[in-house]
């Protein structure tokens, strides 16, 4: 009977220890606290979180070991994984520097890191811009150990205004490009209005009215991507974008935004290394 219970209790064991956040990759568990005392979080028996948020308040998670923060240099990206469309647009911020924005209707959020430095990251946070109850299923790292490599392919100062300037970059440009590169825009908000509270960024391909895919997941229904605090902000592009792109060239401006520099992000081969011997 003793040799039963003893099995029954590992079995119990094994079992109870086999969630997905037994998984080093899976950060979901880290995930105990809000930044505002309005807003609450219950964990749920499959592992989710329910998360009761109010604008712009924050699910945060610390990803501190030691009490010192973690370097997340060997890992590409960070996702948010949630059970249903969310109602409203959301964001996903690694310790305040890198921010990815998403609009209602999302069932995932990935913030790619792509050569940013993320050597000492300190905490995560899960934002909502309206009131609403948010269920995530997951949130996890996915290894890389991709080189990128940034080449300049504007440089000036735009000051976007109130949509009264863009900035224009030919075709010829893009000669090189390639599908996942991406377009990165060294920006500065500008807040020289007190009554402006938003700030946006609009790309589309030159000469037309249509914008870029591969930030079609943030963009509002005026084609238009709401911006954080300044920085950078980094598109992804699709295989339309490169051949729209190698077409027509890029068109983009905004609001209240100041932008010194665009930016061709490309992922490099890193050369084999050349083992002792051979």
């Amino acid at each position: 009977m003793k040799k039963l219970l003893t099995l029954v209790a590992s079995v119990v064991l094994v079992a109870c220890g086999s969630s997905t956040d037994d998984n080093p990759l899976t950060l979901t568990s880290k995930f105990d606290g809000t930044w505002n005392i309005h807003e609450s979080f219950e964990r749920n028996s499959d592992g989710t979180i329910t998360y009761t948020s109010i604008p712009w308040g924050g699910l945060v998670g610390s990803m501190r070991e030691h009490n010192l923060p973690v370097d997340w240099s060997d890992y590409e990206s960070i996702t948010v994984e949630f059970v249903e469309p969310v109602k409203a647009a959301v964001q996903l911020v690694v310790s305040g520097k890198l921010k990815m924005w998403g609009k209602p209707g999302v069932t995932s959020l990935t913030c790619y890191f792509d050569g940013q430095d993320v050597r000492n990251i300190d905490e995560v946070a899960i934002q909502s811009s309206e009131g609403e109850v948010l269920k995530i299923k997951q949130v996890f790292l996915t290894p890389g150990n991709s080189v990128w490599e940034s080449t300049p392919i504007w440089n000036g100062t735009c000051i976007f205004g109130n949509w009264e300037n863009g900035i224009e970059i030919p075709a010829d440009r893009f000669t090189e490009l390639k599908e996942g590169d991406k377009l990165e825009f060294i920006y500065e908000m500008d807040k020289s209005n007190p009554d402006v509270t938003y700030w946006q960024f609009k790309t589309i391909y030159s000469s037309t009215d249509k914008t870029l895919e591969g930030n079609n997941n943030e963009l509002n229904n005026w084609g238009c991507a709401n911006v954080g605090e300044s920085g950078v902000y980094r598109i992804i592009l699709t295989a339309n974008d490169v051949k729209e792109l190698k077409k027509h060239g890029l068109y983009a401006n905004g609001y209240y935004n100041n932008v010194s520099q665009v930016n061709l992000v490309r992922k490099v081969t890193a050369p084999e290394k050349v083992q002792e011997g051979s």
